[in-house]
C-alpha cells in the first residue's frame, strides 16, 4: 500500500480518483488547492504525489517545483487532453510522469506502481566513473565525495545508462527500461529527465562528460 497525496480542485474528479485509488489498495489523502497540498506534503510526506496542473492560487507547476526542492518524492501530473504546454511545463518543473485526463483508474494505478518501483537496487556493488560514484546497493550517488540528491526517475535513468558505459540507448529503449511502458514515441520524458540529471552530475552541462547525446540515435554513458 502506497501513501498518496492527490491535489485536484475539481470535486468530482478528486472524489472519483480518491475512491478508485483507494480500491486499488492505496492510502489516499486529498486537497483542492496548491497551498493546502504543500501544507499536507510538509506535515506528512507521502510516497507519491498526483498533481493537477490547473489549481487555484499556487499552480501545479510551482507546487511541483517546491516538492522537488524538498527531495525526491515522485510526482505524477494530471494534464488536459492534448495540452502539450501542460506536459512540457510539468516535466520541466520536475514531474516524473504525466497522465492525460480523463484517465481510467486502472491506468493511473499502473502508472503509480510503475513510478514507485523505478529505483530498485541490484547486487553489482559500486560503479565509479571518474568523479562520479554510484552505489547500486544503497542507491547513493556522490560527485567528488559530495552526495547528489536524485529523484527516483533520475536515479533509475542513471542506473540504466551507467551499467553499460559506451552503449547507445535510443529514447524508446529508455522509455521502456526507465518508465516501463510505451509512450508511442513521446521523447520529452527522456529529454527532460536527462536535462535534470545533467544539471546535478555534470561538471559542465554544455559539454556532458557522463550522459552524452548521440545525435540522431539517443544517449550513452561516457566511457570510464
Amino acid at each position: 500500500m502506497a501513501r498518496l497525496l492527490l491535489i485536484e480542485d475539481d470535486p468530482m474528479v478528486r472524489r472519483g480518483l480518491e475512491l478508485a485509488l483507494s480500491r486499488h489498495g492505496h492510502d489516499v489523502r486529498t486537497t483542492d488547492t496548491g497551498e493546502e497540498g504543500l501544507a499536507a506534503f510538509r506535515s506528512e510526506p507521502p510516497d507519491l504525489v498526483v498533481l493537477d496542473v490547473m489549481l487555484p492560487g499556487v499552480g501545479g507547476f510551482e507546487v511541483c517545483r517546491r516538492i522537488r526542492e524538498r527531495g525526491g518524492t515522485p510526482v505524477i501530473i494530471l494534464t488536459a487532453l492534448g495540452d502539450d504546454f501542460d506536459v512540457v511545463g510539468g516535466l520541466e518543473a520536475g514531474a516524473d510522469d504525466y497522465v492525460v485526463k480523463p484517465v481510467q483508474p486502472t491506468v493511473l494505478d499502473a502508472r503509480v506502481r510503475a513510478v514507485l518501483r523505478r529505483s530498485p537496487g541490484d547486487a553489482e556493488g559500486v560503479r565509479v566513473h571518474g568523479d562520479l560514484r554510484v552505489d547500486t546497493a544503497t542507491l547513493l550517488v556522490s560527485l567528488r565525495g559530495e552526495p547528489v540528491a536524485l529523484t527516483p526517475t533520475e536515479l533509475r535513468l542513471l542506473l540504466v545508462l551507467s551499467r553499460s558505459p559506451g552503449r547507445v540507448f535510443s529514447r524508446q529503449q529508455l522509455l521502456e527500461e526507465v518508465w516501463e511502458h510505451d509512450y508511442l514515441g513521446d521523447s520529452r520524458l527522456v529529454d527532460n529527465c536527462v536535462q535534470r540529471l545533467r544539471a546535478k552530475i555534470e561538471p559542465a552541462a554544455t559539454a556532458p562528460r557522463y550522459v552524452q547525446t548521440v545525435r540522431g540515435f539517443g544517449y550513452r554513458f561516457g566511457p570510464l
